[in-house]
C-alpha cells in the first residue's frame, strides 16, 4: 500500500547535517516552529524540504487528515476494542456530547476539591495517591514539574507493589490527616488495590475508626468502586473512552488539582487545547506533532535507529522521560497493522533518557563516539525555576545547546580515540517558561506525535494487550492450582517461596 512512498523516502540523498545547513540559508526558518510558548528546532535533523514533501505524500496516502478528524471528533479509532479515544474531549476538543460530559465530570471533581479544602470531610494535610501506569506516571510527573513548595497538602504518589515504595510514606504520614486517593480505570488493578488495602490497614492500626471515610476513587468503573466500599459521593468518574496513559486530563488529575489548585489544572487543559487546535488545522510542514513524527519515522525506518534519547535540561522535567516511555512504547509497541497483518516496518523506537547535566557525565560518551546512531531530544526552559545566581541556569542552557552543536559538528582528530564523527541528529524543544499551560501544550504535542507515528505505520496506538500477558502469568503462579509453567519459572518460584509453594 505505501511501499512506493517508503522506497522514495529511502532513496533520498543522505547529506550531512552541515551540508544541509550550507545548502539552505533558510533552514532554521523552515524547521523551527513555535506554538503555545514552545519552540521546536528540527533543523539539526536530516530532514530537508524534499524529505518533508515525501513524508507529506505518505501522510496523504495513509489518510492522515481523515484519521486526525476521526480522533478529534470522537469516532471509533481503537478498532480492536471498538472504542473512541477521547482524551482531547477532556480539554474541549471533540464530540460535543463528550466535551459536555467531560466538563460535567470536571465540575464534579472541582466541587469535591472545594469540599475537601473546606475541611468538611476532615482535617487533611497529606494525600496518598495510589495508581500504576498512566494512573500514576502522569500525576507524579505533573506534580514534580509544577509544585512550588508551599502547597496546602503534601502529596505522595505510589505505584509499585513493592512495600519498600509505600512503607516510608506511611512512616512519615499521619493517618488521621491522610486522604487516600485510589486511581484505577477499572478499579480491579491488583497492585493498586493491594496497596490501598495496606493503607487502610495502617489507618485502622493508627486509630482511624472509619478509614473508608478518607477515601476518594478515580475510575471509569464507579460501580466497581462502590462495590469495593467507596462512598459514591467520593467517586470521581471519567469516561471509558479515555485511555490510562492519556488520562491525566480527566479525574486522574484530581490529586494534582487538589494539591496545586484547580486553577492550575484548568490552565493545563487550556494549554493542551491550544496544541489540539494547532494539530487539527496546521499544514503538515508547519504542524509540530506531524513534523516530529516525520523525524521519528525517518530515523527508525531509513537510518535503522532502534532508540530515541530524551534529555530534560530542567530538574522539574526529570520525570518526563519515564512518562514518555509509557506513552510511546505502550501505544506503538505493536507488530501488526490495523487489519491484523504483520507489520513490515519497525514500530516504536525504545525511548530512554535522563536529566542534564547529569546525563552528560554518564551516557553522552556513547552518543558522541559510540557505534549506535541515536537521535537525541533536548528539552529546556528559558525562564529559570530557581532564585539562585543566574549563572546556574545560564550554564544549564549553554550545556544543552552545546551538546546539540557538538553532536552535529563533531571534531576530527588524527588520534582515533579523540575523534568525534559528528553528523549526529538532535531536536531541541525550548519552552518560554514551565507552567501549567506550556506543560499542557507539550504533553498534548507528544500525544499527537504518537498518534501520527501510529497513523503512518497503520497500527492501533490505543490498545495494549501486551500488558496483560504478564499479569495473567502472575495470576497463574499465585493460584498454585497444579498447572505448572516452564521449569525455569517453577525453579525460581521454589527458590523464592520454598518447596511446595
Amino acid at each position: 500500500m505505501t511501499s512506493g512512498h517508503w522506497r522514495t523516502i529511502k532513496a533520498l540523498p543522505q547529506m550531512s547535517l552541515t551540508r544541509l545547513f550550507d545548502k539552505d540559508n533558510n533552514r532554521i526558518a523552515h524547521l523551527g516552529l513555535e506554538q503555545a510558548g514552545i519552540y521546536c528546532d528540527f533543523s539539526k535533523t536530516h530532514l530537508d524540504e524534499e524529505a518533508v514533501q515525501a513524508f507529506g505524500k505518505l501522510a496523504d496516502d495513509m489518510k492522515l487528515s481523515d484519521k486526525v478528524k476521526a480522533l478529534l471528533s470522537g469516532e471509533v479509532v481503537n478498532n480492536s476494542e471498538g472504542r473512541a479515544a477521547e482524551h482531547s474531549a477532556e480539554r474541549g476538543t471533540g464530540n460535543p456530547a463528550s466535551v459536555e460530559n467531560a466538563r460535567a465530570l470536571h465540575q464534579r471533581m472541582k466541587s469535591l476539591i472545594e469540599v475537601i479544602d473546606s475541611g468538611v470531610l476532615g482535617d487533611f494535610t497529606q494525600i496518598i495517591h495510589l495508581g500504576i501506569g498512566g494512573s500514576a506516571l502522569g500525576p507524579k510527573m505533573l506534580h514534580h514539574a509544577l509544585k512550588l513548595g508551599d502547597e496546602k497538602y503534601e502529596l505522595a504518589v505510589v505505584s509499585n507493589i513493592d512495600g519498600v515504595a509505600l512503607e516510608p510514606v506511611l512512616e512519615r504520614f499521619t493517618a488521621a490527616k491522610t486522604l487516600l486517593v485510589i486511581a484505577s480505570k477499572t478499579f480491579t488493578t491488583a497492585e493498586t488495590l493491594l496497596n490501598a488495602q495496606a493503607v487502610l490497614d495502617w489507618m485502622r492500626e493508627e486509630g482511624v475508626t472509619d478509614p473508608m471515610g478518607q477515601v476518594v476513587a478515580l475510575t471509569a468503573a464507579p460501580e466497581q468502586a462502590v462495590e469495593w466500599g467507596v462512598d459514591e459521593t467520593r467517586i470521581v468518574p471519567f469516561s471509558e473512552t479515555v485511555g490510562g496513559r492519556y488520562s491525566l486530563w480527566s479525574s486522574i488529575g484530581f490529586s494534582v488539582a487538589l494539591t496545586l489548585g484547580y486553577a492550575v489544572f484548568e490552565d493545563l487543559l487550556a494549554g493542551a487545547e491550544v496544541m489540539d487546535q494547532h494539530f487539527q488545522t496546521a499544514p503538515w510542514d508547519q504542524n509540530i506533532p506531524v513534523l516530529a513524527a516525520f523525524v521519528d519515522q525517518y530515523y527508525t525506518q531509513v537510518r535503522g535507529c532502534e532508540t530515541r534519547a530524551v534529555f530534560a535540561y530542567d530538574e522539574r522535567l526529570r520525570l518526563l522521560p519515564d512518562y514518555l516511555q509509557q506513552l510511546e512504547m505502550e501505544s506503538n509497541g505493536k507488530s501488526v497493522t490495523l487489519d491484523g497483518a504483520p507489520l513490515e516496518l519497525q514500530s516504536s523506537p525504545i525511548v530512554w533518557g535522563g536529566v542534564g547535566t547529569d546525563a552528560q557525565h554518564a551516557v553522552f560518551q556513547l552518543l558522541h563516539q559510540g557505534s549506535h546512531l541515536v537521535p537525541v531530544e533536548f528539552l529546556a526552559v528559558v525562564e529559570p525555576g530557581d532564585s539562585l545566581d543566574p549563572a546556574h541556569h545560564q550554564g544549564l542552557l549553554l550545556n544543552c545547546f552545546a551538546q546539540g552543536a557538538a553532536l552535529m559538528a563533531g571534531k576530527k582528530s588524527d588520534d582515533s580515540h579523540r575523534n568525534y564523527p559528528g553528523d549526529r541528529p538532535s531536536v531541541t524543544i525550548l519552552l518560554e517558561d514551565l507552567n501549567a499551560r506550556t506543560l499542557g501544550a507539550l504533553l498534548a504535542f507528544y500525544e499527537h506525535r504518537t498518534f501520527v507515528n501510529a497513523a503512518l505505520l497503520d497500527i492501533n496506538p490505543f490498545d495494549q494487550f501486551g500488558v496483560e500477558l504478564g499479569k495473567q502469568m502472575a495470576g497463574k503462579l499465585a493460584a498454585d492450582d497444579g498447572n505448572q509453567l516452564d521449569a525455569s519459572t517453577e525453579e525460581l518460584k521454589k527458590r523464592a517461596f520454598g518447596p511446595g509453594q
